[in-house]
């Protein structure tokens, strides 16, 4: 699992890196202005998991699943703490169902 590196927003413009999504999934930071870009260059759609952490009354949330069409992309967000903060490393955990030609950003505006 790789910790993707949080890009911020300026007034002077981004450039966003893109890096390809990692087999085992990816951290990112959490907080209420970050996001995922996600990029699928396949011709098949993928699904983007974003692991709940968060409890109502003791009972789970359920995790946050995206659908990625194929040739298409999602901005996936705000990554709020109060639902995907894990407790140990303090990130939210990613998974693809998919990653060949998947491309992703984590951005902060």
């Amino acid at each position: 699992m790789a910790t993707l590196a949080t890009q911020v927003v300026a007034l002077s413009g981004l450039a966003p890196s893109y890096v390809a999504a990692t087999g085992g999934g990816d951290k990112v930071e959490c907080g209420d202005r970050n996001f995922l870009h996600i990029k699928n260059g396949g011709g098949s759609s993928i699904t983007v998991t974003l692991t709940a952490t968060a409890a109502v009354k003791g009972q789970s949330v359920s995790n946050v699943t995206v659908s990625v069409p194929a040739s298409g992309d999602r901005m996936i967000g705000p990554l709020s703490s109060e639902l995907l903060r894990n407790a140990s490393d303090g990130l939210c955990a990613v998974g693809y169902s998919g990653v060949t030609t998947v491309t992703v950003a984590a951005i902060r505006i």
